[in-house]
């Protein structure tokens, strides 16, 4: 199966819900590596590589996100896959995946 990256923007109530913790435990849990991290606008931002259909679990799993938050929009961004991750983690604004 092909490998693929997505990045993906989440709108809504998704920050201080711990939507970066579910999606990092979800990902490492769907064999997704990548990254997570808050964007200053109040979204959440999102690059996950690997198997497409495991990319797709995740993209569909960002559509309602963590228990105690709530997912308005999700947009998803094709890129070229990279394969620069061997893990998934969160991140931070200002760090290294900016």
């Amino acid at each position: 199966m092909a490998k693929i990256r997505r990045r993906v923007l989440i709108s809504g109530l998704v920050q201080g819900v711990n939507f970066r913790y579910y999606t990092r435990a979800a990902a490492r849990d769907t064999g997704v590596c990548g990254w997570v991290r808050n964007v200053p606008d109040g979204r959440v931002e999102a690059v996950f590589e690997g198997e497409e259909e495991n990319v797709a679990k995740m993209i569909a799993w960002c559509h309602h996100g963590s228990p105690h938050g709530r997912v308005d929009q999700v947009k998803v961004h094709e890129e070229s896959y990279k394969g620069e991750f061997t893990d998934f983690d969160v991140a931070y604004f200002g760090g290294h995946y900016w």
